[in-house]
């Protein structure tokens, strides 16, 4: 199964200029072999991402055996080392890797968490992120047994609204609800450790990526000293860097997102170095198409993150009902894409 082609798209997006995700955004990657397999892929990196696949990642693989998946990733990130070691080169990665991995599956007419070693349809719990404290407040959970809030403020700031809006959501919703909370990597250790103190009293399950990814001395100091389990790493990139994270237990939940970190390949070595530790693995936006495969076959615990907007031009992406969403039985990811949500460029 050669590859005989290689093209990535940016579909076309309405949303917010200040989000780096539209800027920066998702891509999604097309390969095509000779024996007329389609794999799909996104990945991100924006225009940037794409100019990675057109110049360089596409020399490495046009009429290479796709089926050396593991292998292909070594040379595409050889192939970026010298500039691409974190960040747009590795989400560029991420995506011809997704889409070699549908290609996988696609070939053995498997849905991808057969391929995995798990079972296709199983429901797997969701927790929702996005609701405000006002919206619990009025409608309840909705269906959800678990939900995650923003946590996050800036170092001097009043942390006043952020504890108000827990505190309501943990009466509202009882003692034995779930709840999490997301900084956004806005602080510093100190003002998590302020935060977290006011935090304690309501029972996070986690508090999210309070410091920046590269502030390992930070994370180590909230490991000896935060009252509440930390969970980060959504913006960190290849497993070398998770490991790390995981042998020092610098987070207790590590949430790699398949779509940036590296691929399939990379969220599968990453499961297997936290095999054994006590450091869970929680990938982030876990219910979309990309990551809920894996988490079906290699862990459902704890659960699947909701999915998000920009990501509503992939067809096929399972439905959360009633808190519980479950992978397709479709070959590969399951997922497809139709013209007009991609501005023409199909």
């Amino acid at each position: 199964m050669k590859i005989k082609s290689i093209r990535a798209v940016q579909p076309g997006t309405d949303y917010s200029p200040k989000d780096w995700r539209t800027w920066v955004g998702q891509i999604l990657v097309i390969i095509e072999t000779d024996d007329g397999l389609t794999g799909y892929g996104v990945g991100g990196g924006g225009k940037a991402g794409i100019h990675v696949i057109d110049e360089v990642l596409g020399r490495v693989l046009v009429g290479a055996d796709a089926t050396h998946v593991e292998d292909l990733w070594d040379e595409m990130y050889r192939a970026t080392q010298a500039f691409g070691r974190k960040g747009i080169a590795i989400m560029a990665i991420s995506g011809v890797d997704l889409a070699l991995w549908d290609l996988r599956a696609k070939r053995e007419d498997k849905p991808l968490v057969e391929v995995l070693g798990g079972e296709a349809g199983k429901p797997l719990r969701a927790y929702k992120t996005g609701f405000s404290a006002k919206e619990v407040i009025e409608t309840g959970a909705q269906g959800f047994t678990a939900l995650k809030f923003h946590a996050g403020i800036l170092p001097g700031q009043d942390m006043g609204d952020v504890v108000g809006n827990i505190k309501l959501v943990r009466e509202t919703l009882g003692s034995d609800f779930q709840l999490m909370g997301d900084a956004g990597m806005k602080m510093d250790a100190d003002t998590t450790l302020r935060i977290a103190e006011q935090l304690a009293p309501y029972n996070l399950f986690w508090l999210e990526e309070p410091l920046p990814p590269d502030d390992l001395e930070g994370y180590a100091r909230l490991r000896d000293e935060c009252p509440i389990p930390i969970a980060s790493g959504e913006h960190e990139y290849t497993a070398k860097a998770f490991e790390v994270i995981i042998q020092e237990k610098l987070h207790a939940f590590v949430q790699p997102d398949v779509c940036w970190c590296g691929g399939m390949t990379e969220l599968v070595k990453i499961y297997k170095m936290a095999e054994g530790t006590d450091v869970v693995v929680c990938p982030h936006r876990g219910a979309e198409a990309w990551s809920i495969h894996a988490i079906g076959a290699l862990s459902p615990e704890p659960f699947a993150e909701s999915g998000r907007p920009w990501m509503t031009w992939v067809k096929g992406t399972p439905e959360i009902v009633d808190g519980e969403v479950s992978t397709t039985d479709r070959p590969g990811f399951g997922v497809w894409f139709e013209a007009e949500d991609l501005g023409g460029k199909m």
